[in-house]
C-alpha cells in the first residue's frame, strides 16, 4: 500500500537546525529506504545535497513542529530590529516564561507581541516606560494599526506579563483599561452530520480516532498523547494525562466502542501510544487534522470548522440530554465555569421553540 502523510512519523528522522548556502535549513538524517524517503516528500518539501549526501528542508515553524524540534521565539533578522539597550529585556522575558513552564504557543506570542513595542520605542529604554505612555501605545495599536480586540488584549497580556512578573511592578495596569471581547460561540456538528462524518471514514484507525475525540471531547494534542497504558476498561475510564494547562483528568470511555478498541489493539498492535505512525512512534497532530478535513469533505459537509468542533459537539450534546454543567465542567477539564456555560448559548431548546411574530402574520 502507498505511504501516505497521515502515516507519517518521525521516529526513523533525526532532525538537526544548521546554516547552508546562506540560509537556515534543517539537516534530515535517517537510513537509507525509499520508503522513507516517500513519507518525507509527502509531508514537506525536501531537497538533496550532492556535497553532504543529505536531504534537508527549510527552517520553519511548519517543518520545526513536524520533527518535535524547539520553536524559535524570535528570528535572527527580527532580533536585529531591537536596538542593543532593549534586547536583555527580551531575553529576561524569554527566561523567565521557559522558567514558569508556559506553553511554547504562549511563549512565541507573547515574545513576538512584547518585540512590537520593542520595534517601536527603539532606543527609549523598556524599564522607563510610563503608565501614560503604554496608554498611547494601545491607542496607537487600535488607530493606527486597526488592530482586532483579541490581538489587543494578547499584545497587553505580553507586556503585562514582563511589567508585573518579570519587572514585578504589579500596580503597571491598573489603570489601563482593555476593549470588549467580541463573544464567539463554540463551532460544532449536528448529531447527523457526526453520523455521516463516521460512517464516510472506511479507514478503521482513522474512524476510532474521530469516535474517541467526538465520544470523549479531547483536543486534538490529546488524543495524539494517548498512550496505551491509560485505558482503564474495566472502569470504563481514560486518564488524559498533561491536558491543556498541564492538569490531568479522567474521562469517560464510551460503552459502545470497547469492542472495536479492541481490535483495533489486535490488528495494529501499537506498542506505547493508542494511535502510532505507520513506522511507529507518536502519531502527529497534523496527521489527525487531515483525517478530519478529509473525512468532510469526502462526506461533503461544508462547515468552516475543525477537528476541534468534535470537542465542541461532545459538550453540546451532552448538555442537551440533560449533564450537570459541572460534570461537562469537570470532563472538558476546564478551570472556569463561564467557559463551559458558552455551550448552554448553544443547547436552549425552549428558545428554539419560540416562533417569529413573523410566522403569525
Amino acid at each position: 500500500m502507498e505511504n501516505s502523510f497521515l502515516d507519517f512519523d518521525k521516529a526513523h528522522f533525526h532532525a538537526e537546525p544548521a546554516f547552508h548556502r546562506g540560509k537556515n535549513i534543517i539537516w534530515i538524517h535517517f537510513p537509507k529506504d525509499f520508503k522513507l524517503v516517500d513519507v518525507l516528500k509527502k509531508q514537506t518539501i525536501p531537497k538533496w545535497s550532492k556535497t553532504k549526501q543529505c536531504w534537508y528542508i527549510s527552517d520553519n515553524t511548519f517543518n520545526r513542529q513536524l520533527f518535535g524540534l524547539e520553536l524559535k521565539v524570535i528570528g535572527k533578522d527580527a532580533l536585529q530590529k531591537i536596538k542593543p539597550i532593549n534586547q536583555p529585556a527580551l531575553q529576561n522575558l524569554i527566561d523567565h516564561m521557559k522558567l514558569k513552564g508556559l506553553s511554547p504557543n504562549t511563549i512565541k506570542t507573547y515574545t513576538l507581541e512584547f518585540a512590537q513595542l520593542l520595534y517601536l520605542i527603539r532606543d527609549f529604554p523598556i524599564d522607563q516606560l510610563t503608565p501614560e505612555r503604554l496608554k498611547s501605545y494601545f491607542l496607537y495599536c487600535i488607530n493606527q494599526l486597526e488592530i482586532s480586540e483579541n490581538h489587543l488584549h494578547s499584545r497587553i497580556n505580553a507586556i503585562k506579563f514582563y511589567f508585573e512578573k518579570v519587572q514585578h511592578q504589579p500596580k503597571m495596569f491598573f489603570d489601563i483599561p482593555r476593549p470588549k471581547k467580541p463573544l464567539l460561540l463554540p463551532k460544532a456538528l449536528n448529531t447527523n452530520e457526526i453520523k455521516k462524518l463516521i460512517n464516510t471514514t472506511e479507514n478503521p484507525k482513522h474512524q476510532l480516532i474521530l469516535k474517541l475525540v467526538y465520544g470523549m471531547g479531547l483536543r486534538v494534542s490529546e488524543i495524539v498523547n494517548l498512550k496505551i497504558q491509560h485505558i482503564d476498561s474495566q472502569a470504563m475510564r481514560v486518564l488524559i494525562q498533561s491536558g491543556k494547562g498541564k492538569k490531568d483528568r479522567y474521562v469517560n470511555l464510551p460503552e459502545s466502542i470497547l469492542q472495536e478498541l479492541r481490535i483495533y489493539y489486535k490488528t495494529a498492535l501499537p506498542k506505547d501510544y493508542l494511535f502510532e505512525g505507520q513506522y511507529g512512534g507518536q502519531y502527529s497532530i497534523r496527521s489527525v487534522q487531515a483525517v478530519f478535513k478529509n473525512a468532510m469533505k469526502k462526506c461533503g459537509i461544508h462547515k468552516n470548522v475543525g477537528i476541534h468542533s468534535l470537542r465542541h459537539s461532545y459538550a453540546t450534546h451532552l448538555i442537551e440530554q440533560g449533564t450537570d454543567i459541572r460534570f461537562v465542567q469537570d470532563l472538558l477539564g476546564h478551570s472556569n465555569i463561564k467557559t463551559t456555560m458558552l455551550y448552554t448559548s448553544l443547547t436552549d431548546q425552549k428558545k428554539r421553540m419560540i416562533r417569529s411574530p413573523l410566522d403569525n402574520l
